[in-house]
């Protein structure tokens, strides 16, 4: 028996979610702007929409996490995001947990 792929692509947003958070705060060791971090992201495999990533820049932002200034690129106007000083302790004890996370689960492979 298989998910059904409508069901099987819940429960892949679901994992997604949290890990498109970690994924934006290191991406963003270096300014970006949307469309550029959301190109990054995509030529990583991690694709996201524009109604994904920009309030989560937001929310992120106004968390403390990320900081923000509009500068002028290619004669455009662009809001470039770059980690904080709380962002960059965010991302070091979220990559932490990440990889904590990974070593259970690959155990728990390993006992099945």
């Amino acid at each position: 028996m298989t998910l059904t792929p409508v069901r099987l692509n819940k429960l892949t947003m679901e994992m997604r979610r949290g890990i498109l958070i970690l994924a934006v705060l290191r991406s963003l060791k270096t300014p970006h702007y949307g469309y550029s971090l959301r190109k990054l992201l995509a030529e990583k495999g991690l694709e996201m929409d524009e109604g994904t990533l920009y309030p989560l820049l937001r929310r992120l932002e106004q968390q403390g996490l990320l900081t923000s200034n509009w500068k002028v690129q290619e004669g455009r106007r662009r809001r470039f995001y770059r980690l904080g000083s709380d962002g960059e302790l965010a991302l070091k004890q979220m990559t932490a947990e990440w990889y904590k996370l990974n070593r259970s689960i690959d155990q728990l492979g390993e006992e099945g």
